[in-house]
């Protein structure tokens, strides 16, 4: 099927043609020569620059590979300006205006100048370890040069305008100095720029060198001893993978790191007091097998996680970052770890079943931490509406229609929801909802629409505002948002976010819990809401829900913690019989069809308990899926890090103990049958080459 194109799509070719036309009619009117068609180009052209610059970036690539960059344009917009001068007054201009050209080139000279310098200030500030929650202030950090300095494109515009200014001013005066006055103001501010970006280069005023960094980075880690880290890697919108496993990370009794690998991700990582490192490099990555460091624990698998697995005198445990009955929850690469740790009995189960060659004694059960604080089922809604949470997942890479609810039922489950009076809907769906299938983005926007006419269709009485809540979220944004310009870069958010103060992270929790009391407070009761950002997080919305409604996902097997019931919907083509049969979570759920239909049926049973038919099977689902609620899953974690840290430290002891026996032997042998006997009984070396002393390495060979 044909698809049109979007009105951004649209938007962009529509400004792409108007400024090339604008450039065609600039070359007309100048060749012309006409000066009020010249003038109207020039500005025009001016004008699309900045409208580019500032809503339609995504078109500057497009010129930019058809070799018509910034600066391909703006040095043809202020050659035509110059064309046009001369062919507007006698033969003789080209003397007059001989200096002005000459400006013209020195400008456009220094702008090159200007760009290395940059390049050269970006390189010396980029750092081969970046951190956070750690005070790097030994590696001489500064605030970042102007932003205007580090772009060239906005630096051409904003030096360039005086002497484009100053050229169309001649042209409709025909007065030189005018162009000779702007052209001068762009050397100057560009000269000013240059010197600015040069200081940065002076030894002083420099961050610290590569080795300079290294070696204070392996100072830091023989300082803090990190005995236990979180390792992540990921794209810009998985940084929640990592963020659920902090908490618990934290109340390790340990001294816990989080090892990152992309630069972007740093600022990404929820607010923490835990020391956060980026090492990008490989290089970098390999010097912590000289640390202290014993287990690393990975919510997800990436390329690069290979790359840290090498290193021989750590632990590697998979953890996951929420466990369904999807594929990926028991994906071939979880054997490349040493240990892979999960909820309860079902996942060991999966893993057996799947045959994807991790050994049962590599399983270890821990329960989930992050959940040990979703409040328990406290019977039916006490008010006049039922809180029903519909958290779609979204589409997942395979492309199998089973994967989300959203296209084939979300817009039927919404309307059943919303047809009955006695519902209050939060919608909160997943981050990645639409990055690999438009349809479900549409169905996303169109169930958004659905709830705000729903509300505009109820009105009701409205809390007035609440100041506790303005006050919390100040607080909690000043505890959890870092303070930086919009233009820094990472050597200078690393200066701001330096070592936390004492107990900022038990404020935070402290805060939050407040925040999410007053949040819920300060909503109607009536009121749908569609949640969206960091804030109210996914269990927060646990806590004030009566019924879930999800699909195959982790989203219901965390959900079972509060022992409130639950449904999820049948996108897959299966029959109902077949579909529990093939996905074990669903064992305790209502079950749901594309049309909704069991929607009123599954509301009255929450309404009222007697009718619930499956309050049993949740709560021995709970257990399969989660494992027992004693011990405490975050001490069940602890006592499973404590394990590996002492399976590490047992590893490192062996490995030290056959190095000093026999590898240092085994290398001398080697090193001996690869020089000639003349230059080994040069050498000094005792041992007869040929010999079983000699050849004691080579065995079996």
């Amino acid at each position: 099927m044909l698809r049109l194109p979007g009105r951004t799509a649209v938007a962009k070719a529509l400004v792409a043609a108007v400024l090339a036309g604008a450039c065609v009619v600039q070359a007309v009117a100048a060749l012309s020569p006409h000066v009020p068609l010249l003038l109207a180009a020039t500005v025009l052209s001016l004008l699309l620059e900045g409208v580019l610059y500032r809503w339609q970036r995504g078109v500057l690539t497009v010129f930019a590979k058809a070799h018509a960059d910034i600066t391909v344009r703006h040095v043809l917009r202020d050659l035509l300006l110059v064309v046009g001068l001369l062919r507007l007054g006698e033969q003789d201009r080209e003397t007059q205006y001989a200096a002005v050209a000459a400006g013209l080139l020195a400008f456009y000279a220094l702008h090159c100048a200007i760009q290395a310098v940059s390049v050269l200030v970006r390189r010396t500030r980029t750092l081969p370890v970046v951190t956070r929650n750690i005070d790097a202030s030994a590696l001489r950090l500064s605030p970042a040069p102007p932003a205007l300095l580090r772009r060239p494109g906005h630096r051409l515009l904003v030096f360039g305008l005086p002497a484009t200014a100053g050229l169309t001013a001649t042209a409709v005066t025909d007065d030189p100095r005018c162009a000779a006055a702007g052209v001068g103001v762009s050397l100057v501010l560009t000269l000013a720029g240059l010197g600015a970006l040069l200081l940065r280069l002076l030894p002083g005023r420099r961050p610290a060198s590569e080795r300079e960094v290294l070696d204070w980075f392996d100072a830091w880690l023989a300082d803090y001893r990190p005995t236990v880290g979180l390792y992540f890697s990921g794209g810009a919108s998985s940084a929640y993978q990592a963020d659920m496993w902090l908490e618990p990370l934290a109340g390790l009794d340990a001294r816990p790191v989080v090892i990152l690998r992309e630069r972007f991700m740093v600022p990404k990582i929820a607010a923490t007091d835990i020391p956060i490192v980026c090492l990008p490099k490989v290089p970098t990555l390999m010097r912590l097998e000289h640390s202290t460091l014993e287990v690393l624990l990975h919510p997800s698998n990436s390329g690069k996680t290979s790359q840290v697995l090498r290193i021989p005198t750590i632990k590697h445990a998979f953890v996951n970052h929420g466990e369904s009955d999807k594929l990926s929850s028991c994906n071939p690469y979880a054997k490349a770890y040493d240990e892979v740790w999960v909820a309860g009995p079902a996942a060991r189960e999966r893993y057996a079943l799947a045959e994807v060659g991790v050994e049962d004694k590599d399983v270890v059960e821990i329960g989930r931490p992050q959940l040990d604080a979703v409040r328990p089922y406290a019977g039916p809604p006490a008010g006049p509406f039922s809180t029903v949470l519909y958290a779609p997942t979204w589409e997942g890479w395979d492309g199998n229609p089973g994967n989300t609810s959203l296209i084939a039922a979300g817009e039927n489950l919404v309307r059943a929801l919303l047809a009955d009076p006695g519902v209050r809907l939060l919608y909160k769906p997943h981050p990645l909802t639409g990055s690999v299938d438009p349809r479900a983005g549409a169905a996303d926007r169109r169930i958004r629409e659905l709830i705000r006419s729903a509300n505009r269709a109820r009105p009701g009485p409205r809390p007035a505002p609440s100041a506790d809540l303005a006050r919390l979220t100040a607080e909690l944004d000043r505890l959890t948002t870092a303070e930086y310009r919009s233009g820094a870069d990472q050597v200078e958010r690393m200066l701001a976010q330096s070592a936390p103060e004492p107990g900022r992270a038990r404020t935070v929790a402290r805060v939050r819990a407040a925040w999410e009391e007053a949040y819920w407070a300060s909503l109607p009761e009536w009121e749908h809401r569609v949640v969206e950002g960091v804030r109210p997080a996914l269990y927060a919305c646990f806590t004030i829900a009566d019924l879930l409604i999800s699909d195959v996902s982790s989203v219901i097997s965390d959900f079972l913690a509060s022992g409130k019931p639950y449904a999820v919907a049948n996108t897959s083509g299966l029959t109902e019989q077949a579909f529990r049969a093939a996905f074990p979570t669903v064992a305790a759920a209502t079950v749901l069809t594309p049309d909704a239909a069991g929607v009123p049926a599954l509301l009255e049973s929450v309404r009222h308990p007697e009718r619930d038919e499956l309050s049993e099977a949740r709560a021995e689902l709970k257990l399969r899926l989660l494992g027992p609620v004693e011990p405490p899953s975050q001490e069940r974690f602890a006592a499973a890090v404590r394990a590996l840290c002492a399976k590490a430290r047992q590893h490192r002891t062996g490995m030290a103990g056959r190095r000093a026996a026999d590898l240092p032997g085994q290398r001398q042998g080697y090193s001996a049958l690869l020089r000639p006997s003349g230059e080994a009984a040069a050498a000094g070396d005792d041992r007869e080459v040929g010999t079983d002393a000699g050849l004691s390495g080579f065995r079996g060979v």
